[in-house]
């Protein structure tokens, strides 16, 4: 919607509240805030020369004081977060460039609870309203754009809230309910907003440069390359006093080729950049060589031999796939997910019954710590200050010595963890909800990745195996490697294969299976509505199966690709 279209909906919108006779944004001036409060007048004070901030507030002030209903209680909290984003995005294929946008929008998510910490309307659809605001910090379209969205959100939560309460009736009563909602300090953050600066041009030359090397490998099928480029800075109000704002950027590029043996097996590679700073990323020069090397990988692929047998055994992943297994195997299972009404467990997921019960060799930990904003050099974009629901970040042991013993937590509360732990994430316009920040697999027994590639030809020797495995990357799901190489016993030579899929890589293998861990730790930076950071080193895996993926459905192109010179 455009700046003009908004000015004119607001014009009509305000013609509307005054002929209805419903109360004015307008109207409400600062005269109506709570002079006795220090908290919001600092707060006030902080927001002076931000538009945005300051028109969040005062419709704060407002809802808190006037938002009522007949035979509907009054809210007992008020939360307004936005975003406002500033991206961009670029592809290129085959060496030309095939879209390319710059967008700015702010995103606000409304929140109205009504209840109290114990039982509130946080259910169904009381669980907030998001709205687009205007970008050119006009307090009236913004205030109405807040005030239409703080309405409709509570309306929602009268609604959830009755609904909620007549499903409970189903239900025994628990001797020891969970509340609700946690209550948190009030946090006063007000940063420095971030922007983004790139030259644009430059990077959609690079993308075609990088995307026209398909010239050279008549075999590959597909090559692109993407960039988006994001600033988003986050904003935060709530009733119990918190006031942030807090920015942040995050840079990814990708590469992308596909092809298919003369099988019809299909196969790809995608390298991709993920960093926080943009003077992180590759070169033009270094995109291209590593765009080479990911086509030269393609070709290889297509003339390596095919898993035949069934195979059990050793199986090294190299850091890079470990990271995959880290983050789907542990990242998502160490989330405190409140479970559905009237269900007993205390979370959801695999990990939903393993408090304080083994789930890791007892060599091996997990910390989420999202204050890192560095490791090893590396930027991290898991890394924040507070969270999305103005709890400070703060770092948390999930997992000590192969024993669960935490979870990661926002402010919905788990039995045994009733308050949160400052991991209360959200996209862009999505309620908040528990998720990683910057996890880290940690060993006490780390041995260097020759260590334990030679334990692996060791192993197979003894079990009179001609090879073992070593996975250097994997692909989705998180059971088929891209890149996976078999380790012969006899001089520790590496052949790579293809069609390749693990069986019963779970999380028990996690628990029996792995045996080792690398001192070779490699950042693995998650670009997203949420940005997260997985850090893992090398893992070998004692027994594990390989077998060949079904590819009885791929099938060869019926017809040859243009030529790719012209005639």
């Amino acid at each position: 919607m455009s700046a003009h279209s908004l000015h004119r909906r607001s014009a009509f919108i305000l013609a509307l509240v005054f002929a209805l006779g419903f109360p004015s944004p307008r109207a409400a001036s600062s005269d109506s805030r709570p002079a006795a409060d220090p908290a919001m007048a600092a707060a006030h004070a902080a927001a002076k020369g931000d538009g945005l901030l300051e028109a969040l507030l005062i419709e704060l002030d407002r809802s808190k004081a006037q938002l009522k209903m007949d035979q509907v209680q009054p809210p007992y909290f008020i939360e307004y977060r936005v975003n406002d984003v500033d991206d961009f995005s670029a592809e290129a294929a085959f060496g030309a460039l095939r879209e390319s946008q710059r967008g700015h929008y702010r995103v606000l998510r409304a929140v109205v609870r009504i209840g109290d910490y114990k039982q509130d309307s946080f259910y169904a659809r009381g669980e907030g309203e998001s709205t687009i605001l205007p970008l050119d910090n006009d307090p009236i379209a913004l205030r109405h754009q807040i005030w239409l969205a703080t309405d409709d959100a509570y309306k929602a939560a009268g609604q959830a809230l009755a609904e909620k309460q007549a499903e409970l009736k189903r239900f025994t009563t628990d001797a020891n309910p969970v509340d609700d909602f946690a209550k948190s300090q009030p946090l006063l953050a007000v940063e420095p907003i971030v922007s983004l600066k790139l030259d644009e041009a430059s990077w959609k030359k690079t993308l075609e440069d990088v995307t026209n090397l398909y010239r050279q490998y008549p075999n590959v099928q597909s090559v692109t390359a993407s960039a988006r480029f994001t600033a988003v800075n986050e904003y935060l109000v709530n009733t119990e006093g918190t006031v942030t704002r807090c920015g942040k950027t995050t840079y990814s590029v990708q590469l992308s080729s596909s092809a298919q043996a003369d099988d019809g097996m299909r196969l790809g590679r995608s390298p991709a950049f993920v960093v926080a700073r943009m003077e992180e990323l590759p070169s033009h020069d270094a995109l291209m060589a590593y765009s080479k090397n990911m086509l030269d990988t393609i070709v290889a692929l297509r003339q390596a031999p095919i898993v035949e047998e069934e195979y059990r055994g050793p199986v090294l992943f190299s850091a890079d796939a470990a990271d995959d297994i880290v983050a789907s195997l542990i990242g998502q299972n160490v989330v405190g997910r409140k479970p559905a009404l009237g269900r007993p467990n205390r979370t959801t997921g695999a990990f939903a019954t393993s408090y304080k019960a083994r789930v890791l060799p007892n060599f091996l930990s997990v910390v989420d710590d999202p204050t890192l904003k560095d490791f090893q050099g590396k930027s991290l974009v898991g890394s924040y200050m507070f969270d999305s629901e103005g709890v400070k970040a703060q770092p948390v042991s999930t997992i000590e010595n192969g024993t669960l013993t935490n979870y990661l937590i926002g402010r919905q509360p788990l039995r045994d963890f009733p308050a949160s732990n400052g991991h209360g994430r959200a996209a862009a316009g999505m309620a908040a909800g528990p998720n990683l920040g910057v996890l880290l697999l940690k060993s006490t027994e780390a041995q260097s990745p020759g260590d334990l590639k030679k334990k692996v030809i060791d192993m197979v020797k003894e079990q009179g195996k001609p090879y073992g495995y070593r996975v250097e990357t994997l692909g989705q799901p998180g059971n088929t490697p891209r890149l996976l190489y078999r380790v012969y016993a006899s001089d520790g030579h590496e052949e790579l294969v293809r069609g390749a899929v693990f069986n019963e890589l779970d999380t028990r293998a996690l628990r029996t299976a792995v045996i080792g861990a690398g001192n070779d730790p490699l950042v693995s930076n998650r670009p997203g509505g949420v940005p997260t950071t997985v850090i893992s080193p090398s893992l070998l895996f004692d027994e594990l199966e390989v077998k060949r993926a079904d590819t009885s459905k791929d099938k060869l192109p019926e017809y040859p690709p243009p030529p790719l010179s012209k005639k």
